[in-house]
This record gives C-alpha cells, structure tokens and sequence, in this order.
C-alpha cells in the first residue's frame, strides 16, 4: 500500500509543471522527440545521482550549507539562460523537417545530466518527499530510500519519454507551417529562460 501511495503521489508530482519535463519539453519540440529522449536519459542519470545522494545522507549537506545552493542553484540558471541565449540567436535551426535530433545525442544526454545536476531543488525534493513514505525499523531506512528512489526514477523515465514524443509530433507538426516554424526556436528558448529564472528564484526551503 505504501508503494501504491507513492507511487500516485510520484506520478502527479513528475506530471506537474516543473524544471524538468519543460527542459524536455522544450527540446522536444526544437529538435525531435529523439532529442528529447535523449534528454530524458540524461535527465534520469541526474537523478539517480541525486538518489544515490539522499539514500546515502549526502543531500542534507547542501541542505545545511545555504553558500552552496545557492552557488548551485545560480550556475544551473546560468546554464539555462545560456541555452536560451543560443535558441534565441539560432536563427538557422528548425525550419527543416529533416533537421530533427541535430544535436549530437552525447550532446544531448549530457546536457540533460547538466540541467539536473545543477538544479539543487531536486535533491532538497527528495529529502522533503521521501521520508514521509519511510516507516518501521525493519527495512533499513536507506535501504527504503533507495526503492523508493528507483520506484521515482522509473515512472520518471516513463512519463519524460512520453512527453518527449508528444513534443516531437508538437514540433513537427509546427515545422509544417512556415510562418510558425521561424518561431520555434524562440519557444524553446523562452522555455529555456522561464526554467533558468524559475532556479535562480528558488529558495532553500
């Protein structure tokens, strides 16, 4: 029953609008839902790390140390803004329908793993989300965490990879249209813009 419990609670949570599904989201529709895959797999490599951090008891460091979310949270937003910019000034980029998935999928993947990494809110999330889930002494509590966190990491991989497919056909679909497809790059880019701002704003909480 507690599985099943947070397994839904998991799934709304990861279905909500957040960092992480609109990065996939976003490269999705800009370059494919190759790309977007790609970007999932990265995606889910940043949090296996971010579980391992918790079931370990290494995430607590970073919520004890205000100096170093806050130098995480402002380097991730900096990446981001950095994607925005190169969307933004990309003026070449998504008028083709045969130019899908033009970033290289290591270029992909690691660019997932970076957005993750560099997103402290996640690991902070763990820690608030998980132990409400922990109970008894007879299973080790690191050892509930950790199930706990593959349990997340799987529905996460299977909902990122879905909204990844529903962004390629969205971008396809765009490319179509010629007036629209010149535009798809500044979408991508505000989306870019909105996730890095939403990091730089958050707080350790």
């Amino acid at each position: 029953m507690t599985l099943l419990s947070f397994l839904g609670a998991a799934i709304v949570l990861t279905l909500a609008p957040g960092p992480d599904n609109l990065f996939v989201l976003a490269q999705g529709i800009g370059k494919g839902k190759k790309a977007g895959a790609y970007t999932t797999f990265g995606l889910c490599t940043g949090l296996l790390v971010h579980i391992t951090a918790a079931t370990l008891g290494v995430s607590a460091v970073l919520y004890h140390s205000p100096l170093l979310f806050t130098l995480i949270k402002y380097a991730g937003a900096a990446y981001l803004l950095y994607l925005a910019y190169q969307s933004f000034t990309d003026r070449g980029a998504g008028l083709d329908l045969d130019a899908n998935d033009s970033l290289e999928p290591k270029a992909l993947y690691q660019r997932g793993i970076i957005m993750n990494l560099l997103n402290p809110k996640v690991a902070l999330f763990f820690l608030a989300f998980f132990p409400q889930f922990v109970h008894g002494e007879t299973v080790p509590v690191p050892l509930q965490m950790l199930v706990f966190g593959l349990l997340f990491l799987a529905q996460s991989l299977v909902i990122f990879l879905l909204i990844s497919f529903f962004a390629g056909s969205v971008g396809r679909f765009l490319r179509r249209k010629p007036a629209i497809s010149r535009k798809i790059n500044l979408v991508q880019g505000a989306l870019f813009a909105l996730i890095g701002l939403n990091i730089a704003f958050s707080e350790n909480t």
